[in-house]
Order: C-alpha cells, then sequence, then structure tokens
C-alpha cells in the first residue's frame, strides 16, 4: 500500500468579478458584494440575456493585442501577449499572485518535481475572429500563432511556457466541473508522492460566442436586474449567469511546505468523482451521481458527514440544477444531526464554467483561514424545496473546521473536494 502524502494548500490568486487580490475577494464575500453587471457584449436585440459577472479593469476591444488596456501596474511582453487570449491574461495574473503569495522561488518553480494543471474553455471569441479572416483574407491574414490562444489547452500551454513549468502539464475539459477535476488530479500527484507542488489554475472569458449558445439551451438567466440575479435557491431563479477571471491554488506535499516556512490556509483531505450516466445537460433529478462524489469525498477524508462544516454548493441557479443538488446533500448529509451549513457564491460572483471548481475551493480556503461562511446571497424567497437545507442568510463568523466544496457539469460530471483547517497534531 502507497503511503499517502499530506496535502497542504499554500498559495491562492484571483483576478474574479468580486476583486482582483486576495484582500478584495475576502471583503467581497464577507459584506457579499456582487460582482454581476450589465455586459455591453449583450446588447443586441436577438440575445436574450444581459448579465454578467465581469472583471473590472480590463479591456479587450478586439483580437489585436496592441488595442487591449490592463490595470494600472500591470504588464507584459508582447512576445507573450502574441499567444494570448482573455482567460490566459486572467489565468496568467492568478498564478503570479498564487506564487507571490506561496512564497515560492525560480527554482522551485521550474522544477522536474513541479506541475501544472489548468481548465479553461479557451477562447471562443479570439476562434471566431480569426476563422472569419481567414474565411474572408486568407490564412496568411492569421496570426502564426493563432491556435495558441484558440484551442481549448491554450492556457495550459502558455503557462507552461510563460513561467518554465518543468514537471507535468495537463488541460482539463469536463465541462462545469473541469478545473475541480484539476483539483483533484493534483492532489493525487501530490498524495502518491509524483510531484511535490502543482498550481492549479482555472480561467475564463466572457464573450458571446462563448455564453449564447448556452441561452439556447435554455440555461441563462434573462433577468436584468444585477442586485437581484442570480440567486440560487430562490423560488424566483430562472438560471445562471455567466462570469470570467482566473484563479490559481498551490498545493504541496506538507513536509515541503512546512520545510520551506511557508503559510499553510488549509489542507485537502480527500475528493470524489462520479457521473450520473443519465441526460448531456440535465442533472439526474434525484441527485444519486452527486451523492456517490460527496460520498466517495467523505469516504477518501476518512471523515464522517457530520464533520463537514460548511459546503460551498455548485448551485448554479438554475430550476433543475440546484433541486438536483440539493437532494444530494439530503442524500449524504440528511441523517447527519449536525447538518453543514450551505452557501452559493455564485449569486456574488455568476457561473465560471471551468473556472468554477477552483475559484469556490478557494472561496472554501478563505472561509477556513478568515473564519467566516459566505453568505448565500440575494434569497428573498427561499423554494420551499430547499427549507430543509441550512442555507446561510446572514453573515456569519463561525470558522468552519473542514470544507466540502461541490461541482458538476453538463453531461453529469460530479466532483467534491473536502478540505480542513490544518493542525500541526491532526
Amino acid at each position: 500500500m502507497v503511503d499517502k502524502k499530506r496535502i497542504a494548500i499554500t498559495g491562492l490568486g484571483f483576478i474574479t468579478p468580486i476583486g482582483n487580490s486576495r484582500q478584495d475577494v475576502i471583503q467581497s464575500l464577507k459584506q457579499s458584494r456582487s460582482g454581476i453587471k450589465k455586459c455591453e457584449l449583450f446588447d443586441d436585440p436577438k440575445i436574450p440575456i444581459s448579465l454578467a459577472g465581469l472583471v473590472e479593469g480590463f479591456s479587450f476591444p478586439s483580437i489585436s493585442y496592441d488595442e487591449w488596456t490592463f490595470p494600472e501596474g500591470v504588464s507584459f511582453r508582447r512576445d507573450q501577449l502574441r499567444s494570448m487570449a482573455p482567460n490566459i491574461v486572467f489565468g496568467h495574473l492568478s498564478m503570479q499572485q498564487a506564487i507571490e503569495d506561496a512564497g515560492l522561488s525560480e527554482q522551485e518553480i521550474s522544477n522536474p518535481r513541479t506541475s501544472l494543471m489548468a481548465a479553461s474553455t479557451g477562447s471562443q471569441w479570439m476562434s471566431h475572429e480569426t476563422l472569419s479572416r481567414i474565411d474572408q483574407r486568407g490564412v496568411r491574414t492569421a496570426s502564426p500563432v493563432c491556435v495558441c490562444y484558440s484551442i481549448s489547452g491554450s492556457l495550459n500551454i502558455n503557462l507552461a511556457a510563460n513561467f518554465k513549468i518543468k514537471g507535468g502539464m495537463l488541460g482539463f475539459s469536463s465541462a462545469c466541473a473541469s478545473s475541480a477535476h484539476a483539483f483533484g488530479t493534483a492532489s493525487d500527484l501530490i498524495a502518491l508522492g509524483r510531484q511535490d507542488r502543482v498550481f492549479v489554475v482555472g480561467a475564463e472569458e466572457v464573450s458571446r460566442e462563448a455564453i449564447v449558445p448556452f441561452a439556447a439551451a435554455r440555461a441563462l438567466s434573462l433577468k436584468d436586474d444585477p442586485e437581484a440575479y442570480p440567486c440560487p435557491f430562490d423560488s424566483k431563479r430562472d438560471g445562471f449567469i455567466a462570469c470570467e477571471g482566473g484563479v490559481t491554488m498551490v498545493l504541496e506535499n506538507l513536509n515541503v511546505a512546512q520545510a520551506r516556512g511557508a503559510k499553510i490556509y488549509a489542507e485537502v483531505l480527500g475528493w470524489g468523482q462520479s457521473s450520473d450516466g443519465y441526460n448531456v445537460v440535465i442533472p439526474e433529478p434525484e441527485g444519486e451521481g452527486l451523492a456517490r462524489a460527496m460520498q466517495l469525498a467523505l469516504e477518501e477524508s476518512a471523515i464522517s458527514s457530520s464533520e463537514v462544516d460548511y459546503i460551498n454548493a455548485h448551485a448554479t441557479s438554475t430550476l433543475a440544477g440546484d433541486e438536483a443538488e440539493a437532494r444530494a446533500i439530503d442524500r449524504v448529509f440528511g441523517q447527519s444531526g449536525d447538518a453543514p451549513y450551505i452557501s452559493s457564491t455564485k449569486a456574488l460572483t455568476g457561473h465560471g464554467l471551468h473556472l468554477a471548481g477552483v475559484m469556490e475551493a478557494s472561496f472554501g480556503c478563505l472561509s477556513i483561514d478568515e473564519k467566516f461562511m459566505p453568505v448565500s446571497a440575494k434569497i428573498t424567497d427561499l423554494d420551499p424545496k430547499f427549507e430543509n437545507l441550512n442555507i446561510v442568510r446572514e453573515p456569519s463568523q463561525v470558522r468552519p473546521e473542514v470544507v466540502m466544496s461541490s461541482s458538476s457539469g453538463f453531461g453529469g460530471t460530479n466532483v467534491s473536494l473536502v478540505m480542513r483547517r490544518y493542525s500541526p497534531d491532526s
């Protein structure tokens, strides 16, 4: 039997609709400050949606990087920008923050024992614009590196090159559970001793090309009030609102992290994954698949359901998704005498698709480290179907010891991640 290594979370980086730094994100979560705004990209009578979770301070008016603008203090070399798309910019900056936060040296970053696990849809906007240019003016008018900013693996190949990653490098594509799968795989690599350290990165950009097809799937909110929508668990919920950004977590062998005196935000206990085997777009209504992922995560973590204090739910604010997840939680935790607190931070950020899993796991980390649980915001009329859940509706300074982060996606893919407050004695 393999002697599994313990895993520490030692670095966090944020470019999100609710802040572009760890401190800004903490304050937004504590104050329930929403990053949902009117999005001019959707200002078209043929498009029925109008809101998105947008990152502040960045502008990408065309695919020409010469026209891009960034917040004060942010800059890139031209040779880096040539192969970048907006999602890569967000992911790159979040990784820079996480490296600084973790206090990693260049030798520790660029090392055969350091890997990169990343997840992004890629830039469908830049892919569409490039193909249109080729169709109209010929292939020689497109950038020679256009593939590097337009394919689904463009995030990982750019980050691996820019940060000189020498260990393994993988991109994940499992719909909205993608970066949660990246997190779980990263923890396996460290637990099995194959790597000492793994960067887990999720990043997305909001564009017509990436988001509007979800409207055709009837998955998006059609409302135009950013103060009231999205509203997971509320009776008036009508679909999710997409968001953009980049988030990076640094997972590290605990012994290695201790040896270099790193700050430890939390310890990774385990994870579980499953598939519904049910439908391409609709979750299995009874939540059986997600419940199985949760149960497997508890078993690997060697804890009981009663030991989980807080669940950051996937809950996107869709009619079917929130209800299926609630049933999954009830299956796993319903018999527990001490039901966990639950909230969906998507009410503040929107839904980050491939970004969502790592972003919400990082919020769970902050909950443990900062001793609070985020409110499930924008609930004015709780759907009676969720009255049996312990949903956080008022600010709480209760510090969760054990946090579960839940993710699901199209095709019925499910992931549950479990983290615990680090204690040298545990």
